[in-house]
């Protein structure tokens, strides 16, 4: 990875110092004059989001004095990567007191790019770390640019069979077991919704399955969206709405990711990740509104909208993971517009059945700085799903609450015995921000893994 250099010896790097406005004054009268005078030309006073790089005696950098917001460590100073001149930097002694992996870590996600098809216009400015702050922080890293890897990487290149392949790298990797259910496997072994949703592509849809761990341990099941793209299916989607739908396998990515980390971090669980992949396409063998689908279940679904396809192909994967009686299934998605709408695109949307689950995932946001935002399971709004002719529709006319139908539909397909969260997330920048680039993105990813750390380790 690019984003830092571990060296035990710093002295060839430009110091940086972390500072904000209360500490300029005294970290800038230690320069002299000359450079307070410098500071005062660039009309820099330690604002959060802005630097200024302090010429020596031979014009050559001698230090960069960065502006640093002490309530959001990590993302302080992300921007820099792709603001300083290319080179190596080094944290110095008398910048603020913050922990040096949160700062290296924003620094590696600043300096994120995803050049499969296109040459970066230049490479990020290194940060020099020592090797005990690069251990710790490089699997989090990696796991958040394979989000934004999988999900940068249009559906040509990442269809059902390529993020299959995902799965099946990971389970090789930590030598887990592996095995899918591909095209009419998925009826044969009933799983009727996966299939329904991707029959219509002309590459098949499938079911992954990655298994780790042994047997006496706690069962904890990860699960996630793999809708490769979606036109929306008969009922299509506008143009504008169809335009980024490569990254309708966000939840995927995050499932994928999030097991690569309780794998490197040896979780004792007995880990299994479910990965239903599918393309929702259109031809003449495309599932059609107003039909019904038995699901693994057995609850008849009527197929009101076959926009609202997520919770299809996520229902049988709930079932069959409910079947094996797990301490805990954890599903992520990127399911509902209407889940934006309420919370905008940073907030993912949490759903769970356990008071317990959820207040533990909102404490482990808060203290990882990577928020949440709990949603109802306002169990009246079930209503909104009735069908005449079957148990439930996948969706209904009315546009209300839709992120929370959306989720009651989830849950109809998980015991009522059974602990489960369900996390709508947009896995998206619209547009660049210090240490989110634009597109693709790992949300919630962090606070989930510090939750599995503190409830198994």
């Amino acid at each position: 990875m690019n984003a830092w250099v571990i060296s035990a010896d710093a002295g060839d790097a430009t110091p940086l110092l972390a500072i904000d406005r209360e500490t300029f004054a005294a970290t800038i009268a230690a320069f002299g004059d000359a450079a307070q005078r410098w500071c005062a030309a660039n009309a820099f006073a330690g604002e959060p989001g802005r630097f200024v790089t302090l010429p020596g005696a031979d014009g050559a950098a001698c230090a960069v004095l960065a502006g640093c917001d002490r309530r959001d460590p990590i993302f302080s100073l992300a921007s820099l990567p792709v603001r300083l001149p290319e080179g190596r930097y080094a944290l110095d002694a008398r910048s603020l007191a913050l922990d040096a992996g949160d700062i290296a870590l924003g620094w590696a996600l600043g300096a994120y790019q995803f050049a499969r098809y296109k040459q970066p216009m230049r490479a990020p400015a290194q940060l020099v770390i020592d090797a005990a702050t690069a251990t710790r922080i490089a699997p989090m890293a990696e796991a958040i640019y394979r989000v934004r890897d999988l999900i940068n990487t249009p559906t040509e290149h990442m269809g059902p069979a390529e993020l299959a392949g995902a799965v099946r790298a990971l389970a090789e990797r930590h030598g887990a077991a592996y095995r899918e259910w591909v095209g009419d496997e998925l009826l044969a072994e009933n799983f009727p919704t996966i299939h329904a949703v991707g029959r219509a592509s002309h590459r098949a849809p499938r079911l992954a399955e990655l298994t780790h761990g042994a047997a006496d341990a706690p069962h904890l099941v990860l699960v996630g969206k793999g809708v490769c793209f979606d036109t929306g299916g008969l009922d299509i989607k506008t143009g504008d709405g169809m335009r980024w739908m490569k990254k309708d396998m966000g939840g995927a990515a995050h499932a994928i990711a999030l097991a690569g980390l309780v794998l490197e971090a040896k979780l004792p669980v007995r880990l299994t990740l479910l990965i239903p992949a599918v393309e929702n396409a259109i031809a003449g063998n495309a599932y059609r509104p107003g039909e019904v689908i038995t699901t693994r279940a057995g609850l008849n679904v009527e197929i009101d909208n076959t926009d609202a396809e997520g919770r299809l192909v996520l229902c049988d994967a709930l079932a069959y993971a409910a079947e094996q009686k797990p301490d805990l299934i954890l599903d992520f998605a990127t399911l509902t517009g209407a889940a934006r709408v309420a919370l905008g695109p940073e907030l993912p949307a949490l759903f769970a059945n356990r008071d317990e689950i959820a207040n533990a995932l909102l404490g482990a946001a808060d203290g990882a700085r990577d928020p949440l935002w709990r949603m109802p399971l306002w169990r009246p709004y079930l209503a909104m799903l009735d069908s005449y002719v079957a148990d439930l529709a996948n969706a209904g006319a009315s546009r209300h609450a839709g992120s929370i139908t959306a989720a009651l539909f989830l849950e109809r397909f998980v015991p009522e015995a059974q602990a489960w969260a369900h996390l709508d997330v947009y896995s998206w920048n619209d547009a660049d921000k210090p240490g989110h680039p634009r597109g693709g993105e790992a949300q919630g990813l962090r606070a989930y893994f510090a939750f599995l750390q503190q409830r198994y380790r």
